[in-house]
């Protein structure tokens, strides 16, 4: 049952989108092809295992590191789909 002037089932179509939409992001941050020696942004070595373990990989794990709390600290400021938290600010 939708409130408002929401029709039925307009909350979980929401939901599905951000899933949807969350999904697509993370494929889209996979690497893809074969794993560099040295690190794309510091040129550092990578390690054989992480090569083997993450194929694709271009960047050491301080640089990937340094690249995720960044992309964090960004994706933490989009409002996205006008949620109820963003509404009562």
């Amino acid at each position: 049952m939708a409130g408002g002037w929401a029709r039925d089932g307009a909350v979980q179509d929401q939901i599905d989108a951000s899933v949807e939409d969350a999904i697509e992001q993370a494929r889209s941050q996979l690497n893809m092809g074969d794993s560099l020696e040295e690190c794309e942004e510091c040129e550092s070595k990578i390690p054989q295992a992480r090569r083997e373990a993450i194929p694709g990989v271009r960047l050491c794990i301080n640089c990937q590191s340094e690249l995720e709390q960044q992309e964090q600290t960004n994706s933490a400021s989009i409002n996205r789909r006008g949620s109820k938290n963003s509404q009562l600010k």
